[in-house]
């Protein structure tokens, strides 16, 4: 998926977080008769993220404005694949410059996030270019807030398959698939191992069976905060091959701290076996590459605005692609595309042009690590589960 990072989305981003009403034009064109606004919403008390998928009708569309309204008075903080803006209960969507051209019968998506007090209902008056939609509002559920996550847009694509699993919430043709069913004692054994890099500390791992994604089982890491304290759980993979898809769900006590840490890491062969990592930094989900510390996405207010927080207190699938034959990367959140945590090969400013300064990078890994690395600031108690590696897209 190439993504291109406009100064206009960056500007409504800002203006949308900053509480700042704004209003977009509508484009010439006009929708036609039976075009559908399809709307799902998944919220945690007091916020929310809402999914738009607009059915344009038996017309094609050559640019597009949706508009509607919040019959509680919700406030849009951020948007994705649509520049967003908002005059009191009136919400104006208009499309990216790669994403106005939809064909007959076709459909494009974006999203936003926002607040709520009280209630959060669904809006009923969609209009496409002025035209009235028949809004279906999808189902709800209690869920944790990403942060101005990408939903796939219909830009041409590079990198890994994008492609829907074909599994759900099963492992599919995954090489390695682990709930941690089999383990018997209080410590992860057979195939997984407890590692302490540089010194051992009080970080500590083990297998929960009180806390579980599915089954009766988890690993359970206790993260302190301090260089020393660094503890994983590991598993050697090597006959993955060049592209790796990984899917894991994990659960954590703590919001992720300003200063960097990290929750997954993988030995790179050809990074003189060095780490690529993920983790978080200022609040939110990020990659980090050991051997130069950068970071997808830029750690600017607008680079972390593309990627999400980890929600604490409940269970989240995350999922990855690595493709070490071009070097491209791609991550998903509830099965959702975080647009900050995508390198694409293209360079684009706030996401993958720090990344992709470093040409060549073409990654070989040998492990997957589940754990726990803060760096002086930074503790946690986490939980994985339903583990999964394969050569495509696994699902959650």
């Amino acid at each position: 998926m190439r993504r291109r990072t406009t100064t206009a989305l960056v500007s409504a981003l800002l203006v949308a977080l900053a509480g700042t009403a704004a209003v977009l034009a509508a484009p010439l064109a006009q929708a036609a008769a039976g075009c559908r606004v399809d709307y799902r919403v998944d919220q945690w008390p007091g916020g929310f993220v809402g999914y738009l998928t607009v059915n344009v009708g038996d017309t094609a569309v050559h640019g597009w404005t949706v508009t509607w309204t919040y019959p509680a008075g919700q406030r849009i903080t951020s948007a994705w694949q649509a520049q967003v803006g908002q005059s009191g209960i009136a919400i104006t969507a208009r499309n990216e410059s790669y994403n106005g051209e939809v064909p007959a019968g076709g459909s494009v998506q974006f999203g936003v996030q926002g607040t709520f007090t009280g209630s959060n209902p669904a809006p009923a008056d969609f209009a496409l270019n002025g035209v009235p939609c028949d809004g279906t509002p999808g189902p709800s559920s209690p869920s944790a807030p990403p942060s101005s996550p990408s939903a796939p847009s219909s830009s041409p694509s590079t990198g890994p398959s994008t492609s829907p699993p074909p599994d759900g919430a099963g492992c599919g043709t995954a090489a390695l698939c682990d709930g941690f069913e089999n383990q018997t004692g209080p410590a992860p054994s057979g195939a997984w191992s407890v590692s302490f890099p540089d010194c051992q500390g009080a970080g500590a791992a083990s297998v929960d069976t009180a806390v579980a994604h599915t089954g009766t089982r988890s690993v359970r890491v206790d993260g302190a905060a301090g260089y020393c304290n660094h503890v994983f759980v590991g598993t050697g993979t090597s006959a993955l091959g060049s592209v790796w898809y990984a899917r894991f769900y994990v659960r954590h006590t703590t919001a992720l701290p300003a200063a960097h840490v990290t929750l997954l890491a993988m030995n790179d062969a050809n990074d003189g076996d060095r780490d690529l990592r993920m983790g978080g930094q200022n609040g939110a989900l990020q990659w980090n590459r050991e051997s130069d510390d950068a970071t997808l996405p830029e750690q600017s207010p607008a680079g972390v605005a593309l990627s999400v927080p980890l929600p604490v207190d409940q269970w989240t699938c995350v999922e990855f692609a690595v493709d070490g034959t071009d070097g491209t990367m791609q991550t998903w959140v509830n099965g959702t595309d975080v647009a900050g945590l995508h390198a694409d090969g293209v360079p684009t400013p706030n996401i993958d042009s720090q990344w992709l300064r470093r040409a060549g990078w073409r990654p070989s890994l040998t492990d997957l690590r589940l754990g726990w690395e803060s760096y002086g600031e930074g503790s946690d108690t986490l939980w994985f589960d339903d583990v999964a590696l394969g050569t495509s897209r696994i699902g959650c």
